[in-house]
């Protein structure tokens, strides 16, 4: 199995993060990717990378409740980190959140398409966090929409049928999933059985959103296997199957 979205370089893992991979390996998680939040957090990201080369794998880019009103010295960083030492797998996590703060609602849009931008110039897929931002996201898409260059994930999806309908129409954008479909009053289950397996991703988004039968307590990337367990009772298809097509969706949007 694969993590395509965790955050185990934060603060919270910082007492224990060696148990935290070695219980992902044990699960049998050898990859977590690792989305980035803003500048002052890549050190912390690049530093879990060095420690676990063959497990972690990094992304720059700059998360929408980072976008203030000195964004563009935050889209310097993310050029300037591409063109450092270090390889990325992806742009992320970028995108749109209007749950918090409308504020910079604005900004938020343009940072979100110039890191789209910056993507398909790269030949990298996006990582996209939306929040309360559907109509918002997909007029940023539609720019994007007939464009050989441009795959990605929308993380964490908590959209609705249309929305997941909308993502579908582009040929290379994966619907992201994680410990929020097995929460008891979840709408994803039965709005999945509309969804082809192959769109879909695993992820965590680790310390959050921790999946049942933890729920409330801090997630890690060895709940993955939690998700895999509801999407393959979701969708009929036995655990190691479900592992494979879920592995294979990975790999092949992030090129591993």
């Amino acid at each position: 199995m694969i993590d395509t979205h965790s955050h185990i370089y934060l603060p919270e893992f910082k007492e224990d993060l060696q148990s935290v991979v070695d219980r992902a390996l044990a699960a049998g998680v050898n990859k977590i990717l690792l989305p980035n939040i803003d500048s002052s957090t890549m050190d912390d990201l690049l530093d879990c990378v060095s420690k676990y080369p063959s497990v972690c794998y990094p992304m720059t880019g700059l998360h929408p409740t980072s976008v203030n009103e000195s964004y563009t010295e935050e889209l310097d960083f993310v050029r300037n980190s591409l063109n450092g030492e270090n390889k990325f797998i992806a742009i992320g996590e970028i995108g749109l959140d209007l749950y918090w703060d409308k504020t910079f609602l604005k900004e938020q849009m343009i940072a979100f398409d110039e890191q789209i931008s910056l993507a398909v110039e790269n030949e990298l897929p996006v990582v996209i966090h939306c929040r309360d931002a559907f109509d918002e996201m997909f007029e940023v898409l539609s720019g994007y929409k007939n464009n050989a260059g441009f795959k990605g994930v929308v993380h964490s999806f908590s959209g609705q049928q249309k929305d997941a309908e909308e993502i579908l129409s582009y040929d290379n954008l994966y619907i992201g999933i994680n410990g929020t479909v097995t929460f008891k009053k979840s709408h994803l289950p039965d709005l999945l059985r509309n969804v082809p397996v192959e769109k879909l991703l695993p992820e965590t988004d680790s310390p959050y959103l921790t999946p049942s039968p933890f729920r409330g307590k801090r997630n890690e990337s060895s709940y993955v296997i939690y998700v895999l367990d509801k999407l393959s009772e979701v969708y009929q298809i036995d655990k190691e199957s479900m592992a494979h097509i879920l592995t294979e969706n990975a790999n092949r949007l992030f090129c591993l």
